[in-house]
């Protein structure tokens, strides 16, 4: 029993940061989870992490406190980052929505709680499903793992404020909305020309009314060209995966110091 209590410490301090991670990741913190069902996830996953590694005895006292905060934040903004990170689709939806006149029409996201636009809903699905396929979760859960590699248990604090960890935090943002301009580019520009040769129609024969026959020929176009572009959506979905897990770890990085 005293064996049991000396460990117990370093236990509790390895759950919050998990639990924190499964609260923010991609794909883990959905509300389609039941909250039971993280909680005996992060257990889980905890007590395997928990045998894996050599851990110091911790003391219960105020620097415990200060511990469970440094690991609380690890969890919560490494996971947010990567959120955001693939959060690029909806807002490349949003960009598709606002050509294609379906803004209005924004519906509530079931896994997340909040509005989202209809096509980046659509195209957030199908990453998701690429994302479970190609195994890129396991790839999240093995962040979780080898975070202690870079911010030891011990570490008490964290260098939030530092310029590096803030520049890397403002290029991940960059880097998010670059790719969410680029899967949406195809479809916006095409859209743009339809624009073009609407207002060129309007000029040339003034009897025909655009604003009746222009929505119902950018929705039908839209879809045409969102079906003949998904092939290199996934291409800049596998290149957004990559990002995501290069961002978790070199965030981990500046966290330790390394």
């Amino acid at each position: 029993m005293i064996e049991i209590f000396e460990w117990f410490p370093a236990f509790l301090l390895i759950f919050v940061r998990i639990t924190a991670f499964l609260v923010t990741l991609p794909f883990f913190s959905y509300q389609n989870i039941p909250a039971p069902l993280k909680i005996g996830i992060g257990v889980f996953i905890s007590w395997l992490v928990f045998f894996t590694g050599d851990w110091p005895v911790f003391e219960i006292n105020y620097e415990y406190f200060l511990l469970i905060i440094k690991e609380a934040l690890v969890g919560l903004t490494v996971g947010l980052v990567a959120t955001i990170i693939l959060y690029a689709i909806q807002v490349a939806g949003g960009f598709i929505d606002i050509k294609m006149g379906f803004m209005i029409a924004n519906v509530i996201d079931p896994q997340t709680g909040a509005q989202s636009p209809l096509t980046g809903g659509y195209l957030y699905t199908f990453a998701l499903l690429f994302l479970l396929a190609t195994d890129a979760h396991h790839l999240l859960l093995d962040g979780v793992f080898f975070s202690y590699q870079f911010v030891p248990l011990e570490q008490l604090f964290l260098p939030i404020g530092d310029e590096s960890v803030m520049n890397h935090v403002v290029t991940s943002f960059n880097t998010m909305f670059i790719i969410a301009f680029q899967m949406a580019m195809p479809i916006v520009g095409s859209l743009f020309l339809v624009d073009v040769a609407l207002g060129m129609v309007s000029r040339t024969v003034p009897q025909v009314n655009v604003f009746v026959v222009g929505l119902p020929l950018k929705i039908i176009a839209g879809f045409i060209i969102l079906f003949l572009v998904m092939a290199p959506f996934f291409v800049l979905v596998q290149y957004l995966i990559e990002t995501m897990t290069l961002t978790m770890r070199t965030l981990m990085e500046l966290y330790g110091g390394v």
